[in-house]
Order: structure tokens, then C-alpha cells, then sequence
């Protein structure tokens, strides 16, 4: 007798990928970007700085061209 040809998919390929993150998966990460960004924006506790650092200039021109 032969054996059956008709065989069941796995299950995440029939209804897709179901992954689920915590929330503190996508939090974590956010929160570490904006905490390192606000440190480079704000660089008036560094001492051996010499004027305003370039990443400052590029940020007020990024808001100059977000506001126009």
C-alpha cells in the first residue's frame, strides 16, 4: 500500500510569521537612541570641546529644513 502524498504545512507558513516582542523590546532600543542623541546635542558638560561641534550645525540645518 503506498503511503499518503498530502501533507500538512508547518504552521508558521500558513497563517505567516506570528512573532510577538515585548513591549520593552522595541522601548529599550528607542530609549537608548534618543538618551545618546540628547547627549551629542547638548555637549555643554564637555570640557576638552573647542566651539560647537559639527553634529550641532547639522542638526539646525536638519530643523531649518524640517520647518520650511
Amino acid at each position: 500500500m503506498s503511503a499518503p502524498t498530502h501533507t500538512r504545512p508547518p504552521r508558521a507558513t500558513r497563517r505567516g510569521v506570528d512573532i510577538r516582542l515585548p513591549w520593552w523590546a522595541l522601548a529599550l532600543p528607542v530609549l537608548a537612541f534618543v538618551t545618546l542623541l540628547l547627549l551629542i546635542l547638548d555637549p555643554s558638560d564637555a570640557h576638552a570641546a573647542a566651539g560647537e561641534p559639527a553634529i550641532a550645525h547639522l542638526m539646525q540645518w536638519l530643523r531649518q529644513l524640517i520647518a520650511r
